[in-house]
């Protein structure tokens, strides 16, 4: 267990938030290094999906396009990388709500916010070192990309928005949840969710109801949004659309999140 001293004054807690937050992020992160198969598992499922469709089953899927099925295919696959990745915010957030460790920060004059926020930036350290690697294998199994440097900071930034949209959302389950299997089981319809969307084939090719769910569902427009970034292509309104729907889970999920931080610490 990693010991925290603090020796200035409570009521300076406020201004010192930042520092605070860097502490405790740091902390958290020395917890991923020392158990790398946090990373490496988080890796896994995506990975293994990948090789599973670009190699087994993407010989029978016409997507309707000329770009190789693993560059259609790879802005679905960082979707669920982070979907994975965020099972283990809540995970270790509720290690440190069932094991005191949060009662202890509190008892010490720190900002309390700032636990919350080392947790989300530890999220988001991890989450794009995942996604690096997965890139990384799409690379080797042949994906190419006409995207300038722009097109690749834009799509990073989706990624960057995506992940703490759904980091917040895992706070919640990591602050409530009563097992840890509660606490990590809330990620498997997020990772579930971008079969049902574009991800994998045209939207056009499913059945009436499902097609309509698909296209209407929030992982569509930002897997289109990263192809169309990653192909070149000119970004339609499905880029406003993502950011809607990001922005929108971000501030809900933030809102929620923190209010039931305030009630447990109170």
């Amino acid at each position: 267990m990693t010991t925290i001293t603090a020796t200035r004054a409570p009521s300076t807690t406020g201004s010192h938030f930042f520092a605070d937050a860097a502490v405790l992020t740091g902390r958290s992160l020395k917890h991923i290094t020392r158990s790398l198969d946090t990373i490496i598992t988080t890796c896994i499922t995506p990975i293994a999906l990948m090789l599973l469709f670009v190699y087994v089953l993407g010989g029978a899927i016409n997507t309707g396009t000329d770009v190789s099925y693993v560059s259609y295919l790879l802005p679905g696959i960082l979707l669920i990388t982070v979907a994975s990745g965020v099972s283990y915010t809540a995970f270790r957030l509720f290690q440190d709500m069932q094991g005191g460790i949060v009662e202890r920060f509190q008892s010490m004059p720190i900002a309390r916010s700032s636990v919350l926020w080392a947790h989300v930036i530890t999220s988001l350290v991890a989450n794009l070192v995942s996604i690096v690697v997965v890139v990384g294998v799409a690379l080797i199994m042949g994906f190419r990309t006409g995207a300038s440097v722009l097109d690749w900071l834009a799509v990073a930034g989706i990624l960057i928005l995506f992940t703490l949209a759904l980091t917040w959302l895992a706070v919640i389950p990591g602050l409530t949840a009563k097992t840890v299997d509660g606490a990590s089981a809330f990620s498997y319809p997020l990772i579930f969710l971008p079969f049902i969307s574009s991800a994998f084939v045209p939207t056009a090719s499913m059945p009436g109801p499902v097609a309509w769910f698909a296209q209407y569902q929030p992982v569509t427009p930002i897997v289109d949004s990263i192809r169309a970034l990653f192909t070149g292509q000119p970004v339609t309104g499905d880029i406003w659309i993502a950011m809607a729907w990001m922005v929108g889970i971000l501030v809900v999920a933030y809102a929620f999140a923190t209010n039931i931080y305030r009630r447990k610490v109170s």
